[in-house]
């Protein structure tokens, strides 16, 4: 403890910039599985032996490929690079796998790889919602998304500048990530350095500017192209359909009728049909060359988001809000409801006589649906005449004539892990209590990224209950669940708030009350395989000059932030505690982002050691490296006698301590004052102070009761410590007082008083 000057705070008032965040995804131990709603399929048949491919793109940022055959799927790779969830995924030519995502970015990635990213497309400034490519020119791809951005890329065009080969790209590019350190607004897509960095200098070519479509005023859900990638059309919010000549940006046609957002877009091969699904319940067929809607289906009583059609485009399959898959013929009207699922319909593939449906689940279903001859359906009968107005279907259900569905099982099911829907972060700071989609509850520890416990179906609200503990540690990081899974995001100077003694983390081979930072730890934890990886590239040379930062680069830093401390009790201290190893076998993914280029994300156990500090956030480096923590908020407090003790006051003055400082140091703290700094005469033979006695303050730090001690020291007098008139545990820190018995903003007052006869 120390006592608090009274000059005011001379910091400079400048507000310090935004740093970046160090965020890590715990994953499951089952990662072959998605843990959030599918938002897109796309499936790549096989032209010999191998078997056919189906992609999927989650909620939960990664996409997987599952090897088929008639009755299993296999996850044979897993895509990981988006930071947000992908949206949409499209495959251009014989392996290449394009997808978008929230994260803003659109990937490129060998689709028969491990789970190679080609490059990084960046341009657009909001989420992208859809792509679309052209069957017959693999080079086109179009994304649209939020702010009715809508973009045609050229693949070729846009790899051009990366003077490689594509087989070294892929290795080069292993990572996943490809960023720019152009200040420009555009650029395109750029391929990884020889060195394997994450982060590249732009190249001296000039960046690819995709071609814009421009004309839409509010975002983008849907689009499509004809075989040729000579036509799109797009679709949103404005509920108009808006045909485009891709090739030049230009647009063509506006078509009206819908009456609420588009969804959902296809277009036949030759480009003369298109079919809209809409958030008004209705399927619209359009004939270009006549510029009008030929046909409304009332399908469906609520939104319609996923169409799929039969290669002649004679049928249609859609889905949507209301959980059901229907057929419908386009030319007869008759509609069928094939099966209904458990969760809104997401996106639909055609796979030879079945169907894929991508819902708000992490699983996806295979369905049979007689897809090469779907006429055979409506002979098991059940049909009904598709009406031209929404509020038909509407009414139909209300009067509870809903159609049977053909189908009452799936085919079979690529099972996903179940998302977390709930989460509460424990007072301990290091416990996250969950529950996930199917009930489940769940205590992580998240300094190690595993489960802990597994609760089964109980109740959320009463484990939280039974889980209490009476601490107070600082919040040093928060918590969100939107991709499935907990991720944990860390900001500084926050995330090196809170301390904790070795003792309560059962640390052995360090002192009991050596202070533990739990930020720092956790991140040397994350660090380690690339702190090992890092050592063994760099060399003997490393080993001598240590693993410090640039100098000027810290130096530049350390400018802006002056009230940077050294880590006295971290220094040279490398190894990784117990509390803070983190699983290799379902290793937590990093994201973050560097000084240079856009996030990135990766699994720890993947970082090979050649990331550096423009990778990364340079506070991050600088704590792992250089043992720099920002300085740490102490608890200020007033010590003062009990109301009506006759002991004298010890100190006049404020006093400051760190925040886990347990109760049992301040009675030390106090007997010091009393006892050893100078004997009394009259102490009486209980050891017991009598009333009047002046003891003069001093400013002891944290203190024990010392040995060796003079006859008249030995007198120990028996201590208790209150606040708010309650008596104190000695096990409690300062910080739990003042949160559970002090209560109040003001500065925290605690009492003393001698207790006779103890």
């Amino acid at each position: 403890m120390h006592r608090v000057g009274s000059a005011g705070n001379t910091a400079s008032s400048t507000r310090p910039r935004k740093e970046k965040r160090f965020t890590y995804v715990l994953n499951y131990v089952d990662d072959t599985k998605h843990c959030a709603g599918i938002n897109c399929l796309a499936l790549w048949k096989s032209t010999s032996d191998r078997g056919d491919y189906l992609f999927t793109g989650s909620r939960d940022g990664t996409l997987k490929r599952w090897a088929l055959d008639e009755s299993t799927a296999t996850c044979s790779a897993t895509f990981e690079s988006h930071v947000d969830w992908v949206n949409d995924a499209v495959l251009a030519g014989d392996n290449t796998l394009v997808s978008c995502s929230s994260d803003t970015t659109l990937k490129t990635w060998n689709g028969l790889s491990e789970g190679a990213c080609t490059g990084t497309l960046r341009h657009h400034s909001d989420y992208v919602t859809c792509l679309a490519t052209a069957e017959n020119n693999s080079n086109v791809v179009a994304s649209g998304g939020l702010g009715g951005e809508v973009f045609i890329w050229d693949l070729e065009a846009a790899l051009a500048p990366a003077s490689k080969s594509s087989d070294q790209m892929d290795d080069d590019c292993s990572n996943g990530i490809s960023a720019s350190g152009s200040s420009l607004p555009v650029s395109g897509l750029r391929s990884i350095s020889s060195s394997n960095s994450i982060s590249t200098h732009p190249s001296q070519s000039p960046s690819y500017v995709p071609t814009a479509a421009k004309g839409h005023k509010e975002s983008v859900y849907a689009l499509a192209m004809n075989g040729s990638g000579t036509l799109l059309v797009s679709g949103g919010t404005e509920k108009v359909v808006r045909v485009w000549d891709p090739r030049s940006g230009s647009k063509t046609m506006k078509l009206k009728g819908h009456t609420d957002n588009i969804r959902a877009l296809l277009l036949d091969s030759s480009g003369r049909f298109c079919l809209s699904g809409s958030s008004d319940s209705m399927i619209r067929l359009w004939d270009l060359g006549q510029q009008r809607c030929i046909h409304s289906y009332a399908v469906h009583t609520d939104s319609v988001w996923a169409l799929a059609s039969t290669p002649t485009f004679s049928h249609v399959y859609s889905g949507g809000r209301d959980m059901s898959l229907y057929l419908t013929d386009l030319a007869t009207r008759e509609s069928l409801l094939l099966c209904t699922e458990e969760h809104p319909v997401l996106q639909l593939a055609l796979h030879d006589d079945s169907i894929w449906i991508a819902t708000t689940d992490s699983s996806v279903h295979r369905w049979p649906i007689e897809g090469r001859n779907p006429q055979k359906v409506f002979q098991r009968g059940g049909s009904f005449l598709a009406g031209n107005l929404s509020f038909s279907r509407a009414r139909v259900s209300l009067e509870g004539s809903t159609p049977t569905p053909v189908y009452k099982e799936p085919k079979f099911t690529i099972r996903g892990n179940p998302g977390i829907v709930q989460h509460e972060i424990l007072n301990n700071r290091r416990h996250v209590l969950t529950k996930d989609s199917v009930g489940s509850v769940k205590l992580w520890e998240i300094t190690r990224g595993i489960v802990v416990e597994d609760y089964g179906k109980v109740s959320f609200e009463e484990k939280k209950e039974e889980l209490f503990e009476m601490v107070s540690i600082p919040p040093w990081f928060t918590i969100d669940t939107r991709l499935g899974s907990l991720s944990v995001h860390l900001d500084t100077p926050q995330c090196f708030s809170a301390e904790m003694y070795s003792v309560d983390l059962n640390i052995s081979g360090k002192p009991e009350d050596d202070k533990v930072n739990l930020g720092r730890e956790t991140l040397k934890g994350l660090l380690a395989h690339w702190l090992t990886k890092r050592r063994q590239k760099r060399g003997p040379e490393a080993s001598a000059n240590g693993d410090m930062l640039p100098g000027r680069d810290v130096a530049a830093r350390s400018l802006s932030h002056s009230r940077i401390e050294v880590d006295g009790n971290a220094e040279n201290d490398s190894s990784v505690y117990p509390p803070f190893e983190f699983s290799t076998v379902s290793p937590p993914s990093i994201i973050t982002e560097g000084s240079q280029g856009g996030p990135w994300r990766k699994r720890i156990t993947d970082l090979d050691g050649t990331e550096d500090e423009k990778d990364f956030p340079w506070w991050c480096l600088d704590c792992v490296l250089n043992n720099r923590l920002p300085p740490r908020e102490n608890t200020n407090f007033y010590l003062q006698p009990c109301e009506g003790a006759t002991v004298q006051i010890l100190t006049q003055g404020k006093l400051s301590a760190p925040r886990i400082l347990r109760i049992h140091k301040v009675v030390n703290y106090v007997i010091e004052k009393m006892v050893l700094e100078k004997p009394l005469d009259n102490v009486n033979n209980e050891g017991v102070f009598p009333p009047g006695g002046h003891l003069p303050h001093s400013s002891a730090g944290d203190i024990s009761f010392r040995s060796g001690l003079k006859p008249w020291q030995k007198l120990r007098p028996s201590i208790e410590i209150l606040c708010n008139n309650q008596v104190l545990s000695p096990d409690m820190s300062l910080a739990t007082v003042r949160a559970y018995v002090w209560k109040k903003p003001e500065d925290l007052v605690l009492n003393y008083r001698v207790v006779q006869g103890k």
